[in-house]
């Protein structure tokens, strides 16, 4: 009598085993490097994860019963002898190839779990930091409901003035984001502790199937087409979170990947909630593929809210203060003393041109500007900013008659407000501004604040000199 699959709500679990010929398993495992195949068979192989992760060993044979020498990667007698095999792999040259078909036709021959082909993805991640793209949230309490002078209770309202963290219980997380999941599809989730970097990622593996079972992920291509994989990253100590954009091993429509990030985005605040302590999250505008950067401007550290000139204080060993009365030493002092140090013999230095005078003014007005930010190769930048210029344009003629007010208004009439948009492009957006005001090209006294990124945000509308994040969201 054949089996009957019944549709449950429990997730996919972690030991259920993918064929090694889908196109899933060949994408994930074919992005790692040789070095990293290896790796991260070892990883498998230990013996904290070796009950997920299983290889194909030899079955016990009689004495009189001959070894099958067909088989072109015979399979190890013990998980320790495959581990010594592997860590031979890392002392001797070959290619990528044979260890990937090692890999898929040899020692797991009979099946890749979910969490094997978990842990490779984050592999991929911790190999490339810049291959997804993250979009920054604002955890924010919810204010208790009340009532009006009517009597009418009003709707909930974030309260943007806490500064409460809400508790976060991996266990309890997960099995309530569960409980929000939609019943025809399943997750698997796996929770990892980023190598490098103070903070939590949990990677959801969904597939479009309301059952758990091996002919799930068979039987009508589940695994190769309907597939995604989105990653959440929670910052120690920060009230913000960071979700990437879904990534699917198929063709996949736009629609598809917006409504699996809007159900997260509604079912991620439930899962953080607790009773009489509600949460929602909100947009900060910052999105960027530089998980160091974003950890940098939303995570548990000072310079989360200390941008662009401004991140001079948050340095926690600098007592530096705007209200001390001892005065600082100026920048770039320090290396002129050096210089002239330097030139020792001379009883006298030169005086500077008018071009050394002008490249050391902007220098100064840089360093006044970006503070400490904002430097080539510092692992920090954002790769792209979008804005919408919204401030009124004078219209030309007499200055008196024809210019508009701050406020947009001019004898009742609207102000002229052209429809200007701005993206800058590039590996390290404001490094690159940096650059060009150190050179002379931008005048970093009349620059705008928005330019040094001190706002912390990557998408906005300029207004009056000053940037709105999207959605209002802006420090």
């Amino acid at each position: 009598m054949s089996r009957i699959s019944v549709p449950i709500t429990a997730p996919l679990p972690s030991s259920l085993r993918v064929n090694p010929s889908s196109t899933t398993v060949t994408k994930i495992l074919s992005r790692l490097s040789r070095a990293s195949l290896i790796s991260v068979a070892l990883d498998w192989l230990d013996e904290d994860n070796l009950s997920l992760a299983t290889p194909y060993l030899r079955p016990d044979q009689d004495d009189n019963e001959e070894e099958d020498d067909g088989d072109f990667y015979p399979p190890a007698s013990s998980p320790e002898e495959l581990r010594e095999e592997y860590l031979s792999l890392q002392n001797r040259k070959g290619s990528k190839r044979d260890v990937l078909d090692r890999i898929t036709t040899g020692d797991w021959r009979h099946g890749v779990s979910l969490y094997q082909l978990a842990i490779a993805d984050l592999q991929y991640l911790y190999d490339h930091p810049t291959s997804q793209k993250w979009s920054a949230y604002n955890i924010v309490p919810l204010k208790a409901p009340r009532e009006d002078d009517d009597g009418e209770v009003q709707p909930l309202e974030a309260d943007k003035t806490s500064l409460t963290i809400p508790r976060f219980h991996p266990s309890l997380f997960l099995k309530s984001l569960q409980a929000q999941i939609l019943p025809d599809i399943k997750a698997h989730y796996n929770l990892d502790r980023h190598k490098t970097l103070p903070l939590l990622i949990l990677r959801i593996f969904v597939i479009d199937s309301p059952y758990n079972t091996p002919l799930s992920l068979s039987s009508n291509g589940n695994m190769d087409t309907g597939s995604k994989t989105i990653l959440i990253a929670f910052p120690d100590g920060s009230p913000n979170i960071f979700i990437s954009k879904p990534t699917s091993t198929g063709p996949t429509g736009a629609s598809e990947s917006k409504s699996l990030g809007a159900l997260l985005a509604e079912g991620i605040p439930k899962a953080l909630s607790l009773p009489r302590q509600r949460v929602t999250l909100q947009s900060t505008s910052l999105t960027t593929r530089n998980l160091e950067g974003l950890l940098d401007r939303r995570g548990a550290t000072r310079g989360n809210a200390a941008g662009g000139g401004w991140s001079i204080y948050a340095d926690e060993k600098v007592k530096e203060s705007p209200l001390s009365t001892v005065l600082p030493s100026p920048p770039l002092s320090d290396a002129a003393e050096e210089e002239e140090q330097g030139n020792g013999d001379k009883k006298r230095r030169e005086r500077p041109t008018v071009e050394e005078r002008v490249n050391k003014r902007a220098k100064l007005v840089a360093q006044a500007r970006f503070g400490d930010t904002a430097r080539v190769g510092d692992g920090k930048g954002v790769e792209r900013v979008d804005l919408v210029m919204e401030d009124p344009f004078e219209i030309g003629g007499d200055d008196d008659a024809d210019r508009m007010d701050i406020e947009g208004e001019d004898d009742g009439e609207e102000a002229f407000r052209p429809n200007v948009r701005l993206t800058f492009h590039g590996n390290h957006v404001f490094a690159g501004i940096r650059q060009l005001v150190e050179c002379g090209v931008i005048d970093g006294e009349k620059m705008p604040g928005w330019m040094t990124g001190e706002e912390g945000v990557t998408i906005g509308a300029v207004r009056n000199g000053r940037i709105r994040g999207h959605k209002g969201f802006g420090l």
